[in-house]
C-alpha cells in the first residue's frame, strides 16, 4: 500500500484566500535547542537532514511551514533550503519575540514590527510572507489594545510585504479580539486543553483562519487502553471545521509520515 498523502486534502486559511495543507511542519526544531519544552533532548539536525524533511513533507502533500525569529536559526536556515521552491509553500513567520543567549525578550512595537519583518523576508529570501503571526508573551489583550504591532502588519500588508497577520496568543478573550481585525489566530486546543475552544468558533462563524499549535500534547491519561493518540487528537481537531491546519513540529521523518498518514484517514473517513 502506498503511503497516504495530503495532497488533495488542502483546505483555505479562512477568507486569506490561501489554501493550505491541514497538516504543517513546524521548524524550532531546525533551528534552536535552548529553552524548548520537550520531554526528550534532540539534536538540530545538518542541513542534509533538513533538506531530507523538507523534500518528505512535500511529497506527502504538505505546504505549511512555520517558523519565528524566536526560532534560532530557522528562518535564516529556511531561506537557502527552499530556494526554488517558493511557490510551492505557505510561509508562516512571527513578530513580537526574540530569542538570544538562552532567552526570549518582547518587543511590540511599531519599529520593532517592521524592522522583524524586513529581517525575515531577507533571512527567508522572499519577497512576502504568506501569514505573520503576533509571538505574544501571555498579555494578548494589552498587546492588542495598546502596542502598535496589529496596525503595523495591517499596514505591511497593505504594502504586500505579508498576505495576512493574525496572532499566537495564550487567552480565549485575545483569540477573539485578534480575530476581529485580523486574519489568523494560532491557538493550543488539544486532548487535555480545549478552553479556546470559542475562538474556532468564532472563526468559522466568521470566515477567519485557525492555526492549532500543541496539537499532539496527547492526553494519554484519558485515553482507553488500545488508542492511538495520535488518531484521538486529530479526530478531536477536524470535527471542529473551523480548524483550518495544525502545526507539528518533528524531525523524526517515522513520526511525520505517521501524522500524514493519521490525518489523511481521519479527513477521509469524516
Amino acid at each position: 500500500m502506498s503511503q497516504p498523502t495530503l495532497h488533495d486534502l488542502q483546505r483555505p486559511l479562512g477568507s486569506t484566500g490561501l489554501l493550505v495543507s491541514p497538516l504543517g511542519l513546524g521548524t524550532v526544531k531546525l533551528g534552536r535547542d535552548q529553552g524548548v519544552k520537550y520531554p526528550s533532548g534532540f539534536q538540530i539536525p545538518d542541513d542534509d537532514e533538513a533538506r531530507m524533511l523538507l523534500k518528505l513533507a512535500r511529497d506527502l502533500g504538505i505546504n505549511l511551514i512555520d517558523t519565528a525569529p524566536a526560532y534560532g536559526r530557522s528562518e535564516e536556515r529556511l531561506g537557502p533550503l527552499l530556494r526554488g521552491q517558493r511557490q510551492d509553500w505557505v510561509i508562516v513567520s512571527k513578530v513580537g519575540e526574540e530569542f538570544a543567549d538562552g532567552q526570549s525578550r518582547h518587543d511590540f512595537s511599531a519599529a520593532h514590527t517592521r524592522l522583524s519583518v524586513e529581517r525575515s523576508l531577507q533571512r527567508l529570501e522572499t519577497d512576502f510572507i504568506d501569514l505573520v503571526l503576533v509571538h505574544s508573551d501571555g498579555n494578548d489583550l494589552a498587546i492588542l489594545d495598546e502596542s502598535e504591532v496589529y496596525a503595523t502588519l495591517a499596514a505591511l500588508k497593505a504594502e504586500g510585504k505579508i498576505r495576512g497577520f493574525g496572532f499566537s496568543g495564550k487567552t480565549v478573550e485575545g483569540g477573539l479580539k485578534a480575530l476581529e481585525q485580523g486574519d489568523c489566530a494560532m491557538i493550543t486546543y488539544n486532548l487535555n486543553e480545549q478552553t479556546e475552544k470559542a475562538v474556532i468558533d468564532y472563526a468559522a462563524a466568521h470566515g477567519k483562519a485557525i492555526l492549532v499549535k500543541k496539537a499532539l500534547a496527547s492526553g494519554h491519561v484519558c485515553l482507553s487502553p488500545g488508542v492511538d493518540p495520535v488518531r484521538a487528537s486529530f479526530e478531536l481537531l477536524f470535527e471542529h471545521p473551523g480548524v483550518a491546519s495544525a502545526i507539528v513540529g518533528t524531525i523524526n521523518p517515522l513520526h511525520l509520515a505517521h501524522n500524514v498518514a493519521t490525518v489523511a484517514q481521519v479527513l477521509r473517513s469524516h
